[in-house]
C-alpha cells in the first residue's frame, strides 16, 4: 500500500537520516536533547516561579541563574506563551546549515518574541509601581481624618470595643486594648491593631473576611460590664439609682464597704469628683486587688483618651470593717454605699461615722436578705428609717422599619373610600410623590414594629434607702 507524503516531509526525513548517518556530526549533537531534558527538570522542581534556563553551558552551569524568580506579573506573561509545535521542535536539533530559509526565518521571530515580552513587562512593571505609590499617597491622606476641636483620634494602649450588628441583634461586641502587633480576631474575621490606630471613634472597619465591625470608646458603664470580674457587679442600672438615693455631689465623702470588682468605686469616683473621696473596704484580699486592678486600668486608659489624669481619689483597703473601727476614726461621712451578704452586722460600726440626714443605701440580691436587714434594725435600735426598698427593672424595646423579604420597605395601605374622598386622597398623594422624587416613600408612609426586645435584663438587686435621723 503506497503511503503518500508532502515534499516538504520528504525533504526533512532525508536530512534527518543524513545527520544521523555521520558519526561525527551525531557526536557533536547528542548533548541538545539531555540539555532540554535538564532544562525541563529545572523547569519542573521550581513549581514557584519560573526560571531562565540559558543555551550557554557557562550560564546554565551557573547556580545563581537557577536561584533567581521571575517576579508574579513575569511569570503571568511567560505562561501566556503559545508551546511550540513539531516542526519547530525538530528544527531546533538540526544545525543551522541544514535548515531552510523559511526554518531560519520562523526561529528569528521567536527569538525577537522574549525581548518584546520583557519590554512589556518592564513598562507594566513601571506602571504598576506608579499606580501603587498614587494609591498609597491615596490611601495615607485617607487615613488622617480631619477632626474637630478637643477631638482625639484613637491611639495604642486604649481600651476600644468593638461591635458586629446584624439587623437589629448585637452578634458580637468585645472590649480590647489596642496594642502594637496585636490583632482582633472573632469568628467574622480578624483586624490588625495598626490599621485601627488613628481613626476616629466611631469608625466601621472591615474584617479579612469583609464583616463590617464597629469601633467606638467604651463609656464607663461598658467597661463596668466587660471588664474582668472576681464577684458579681453592682450593675449600671442600680448603680444610678444608688448615687440618686444618696443624692452625691462633687465634693462629698463617701464610705463604700464591699469593693467587689470595683465597679461601684468607679461610679462614686466620677460622682464626688476631683475635690471628693472614697473610701473602699474590702474583706477578701482577691476581690481587693481585682478592684484596683479595674480601676488602675480606667484610669490609664482615660488619661490616652482625654489627655487628663483621672482623678486619684479613691482610696482601697484590705480590711474588715466590723472591725476596723480605727480606719474610720475621726472621719464623717456624707453618704454610705453597703454591697455585702450580711450588712446589718456592719451598721453599728459605720452609722455613728454618717452624717446626721445622710443617706445608707444597699445593695442585697435576694429578698431574704432584706428581711434580714430589717430585722436587724429592729433588734438594734439604730436610728436609722427605712424609706424605701425598690427594684429596677429596665424593659428593652425593638422599634424598626418593617421590611419585606426582599429587603424593601413595606408601605401602609389606605382603605377603600367613596368616590369624593378617593378624589381627596389622589390628590394629596401626587403632593407626596412631588415632595419625595427621590423615590423613597412619604413621611408616615411606612409602618414601624414596636414589641419588646427577645433580650431582657432580669432580676439584679433590691435597692435599700435607710436614712439617719438625729437622735
Amino acid at each position: 500500500m503506497a503511503v503518500q507524503m508532502p515534499f516538504a516531509g520528504l525533504v526533512i526525513m532525508h536530512r534527518l537520516v543524513r545527520i544521523c548517518t555521520s558519526s561525527p556530526a551525531h557526536h557533536r549533537h547528542m548533548d541538545i536533547p539531555v540539555k532540554l531534558t535538564r532544562c525541563k527538570r529545572e523547569i519542573r522542581t521550581f513549581s514557584t516561579g519560573s526560571v531562565k534556563c540559558n543555551e550557554n553551558e557557562r550560564d546554565s552551569s551557573d547556580p545563581s541563574t537557577l536561584n533567581t524568580k521571575l517576579p508574579s506579573r513575569q511569570a503571568l506573561l511567560s505562561s501566556r506563551r503559545r508551546p511550540l509545535s513539531p516542526l519547530e521542535r525538530i528544527s531546533s536539533l538540526l544545525p543551522q546549515d541544514a535548515l531552510t530559509p523559511e526554518v531560519m526565518q520562523l526561529r528569528e521571530q521567536n527569538q525577537q518574541e522574549p525581548e518584546e515580552d520583557t519590554n512589556i513587562q518592564k513598562e507594566h512593571v513601571l506602571v504598576t509601581e506608579s499606580a501603587e505609590e498614587e494609591s498609597g499617597h491615596e490611601a495615607e491622606e485617607m487615613r488622617i481624618p480631619s477632626t474637630l476641636p478637643g477631638e482625639s483620634l484613637l491611639g495604642f494602649g486604649e481600651l476600644l470595643v468593638a461591635e458586629y450588628r446584624k439587623k437589629w441583634r448585637v452578634e458580637f461586641r468585645k472590649m480590647f486594648q489596642l496594642q502594637r502587633g496585636k490583632r482582633l480576631e472573632s469568628s467574622w474575621g480578624f483586624m490588625s491593631h495598626e490599621n485601627i490606630a488613628g481613626q476616629p471613634a466611631g469608625v466601621t472597619l472591615k474584617t479579612g473576611r469583609g464583616v463590617p465591625i464597629f469601633i467606638r470608646r467604651p463609656s464607663l458603664d461598658d467597661y463596668v460590664l466587660y471588664m474582668r470580674r472576681g464577684p458579681a457587679i453592682a450593675y449600671p442600672k442600680d448603680a444610678g439609682i444608688m448615687i440618686m438615693m444618696m443624692d452625691i455631689t462633687e465634693g462629698d465623702c463617701v464610705l463604700e464597704s464591699g469593693s467587689g470588682s470595683g465597679a461601684m468605686s468607679l461610679f462614686l469616683s466620677r460622682a464626688v469628683g476631683s475635690r471628693g473621696s472614697v473610701l473602699s473596704v474590702e474583706i477578701r484580699e482577691d476581690h481587693y486587688k481585682r478592684a484596683v486592678l479595674n480601676y488602675e486600668r480606667w484610669r490609664t486608659s482615660w488619661s490616652l483618651r482625654r489627655g487628663e489624669k483621672w482623678p486619684d481619689n479613691v482610696q482601697f483597703h484590705n480590711a474588715d470593717l466590723c472591725t476596723a473601727s480605727s480606719l474610720l476614726a475621726g472621719r464623717g461621712f456624707h453618704a454610705v454605699a453597703l454591697d455585702m451578704i450580711n450588712p446589718h452586722l456592719v451598721l453599728p460600726t459605720v452609722i455613728p461615722h454618717l452624717h446626721s440626714g445622710g443617706v445608707c443605701a444597699v445593695y442585697l440580691a435576694n429578698i431574704t436578705q432584706v428581711v434580714d436587714l430589717l430585722e436587724g434594725l429592729r433588734c438594734l435600735a439604730l436610728p436609722l428609717l427605712c424609706e424605701r426598698i425598690i427594684e429596677v427593672p429596665v424593659r428593652d424595646w425593638l422599634v424598626s422599619p418593617a421590611l419585606q423579604k426582599d429587603g424593601q420597605h413595606c408601605v401602609r395601605k389606605a382603605p377603600i373610600l367613596d368616590n369624593d374622598q378617593r378624589e381627596k386622597d389622589e390628590t394629596s398623594e401626587e403632593a407626596d410623590e412631588e415632595v419625595n422624587a427621590e423615590g423613597k416613600p412619604a413621611f408616615g408612609r411606612i409602618p414601624y414594629i414596636a414589641r419588646p426586645h427577645p433580650e431582657q435584663i432580669s432580676h439584679s438587686a433590691f435597692l435599700v434607702k435607710l436614712r439617719k435621723c438625729a437622735q
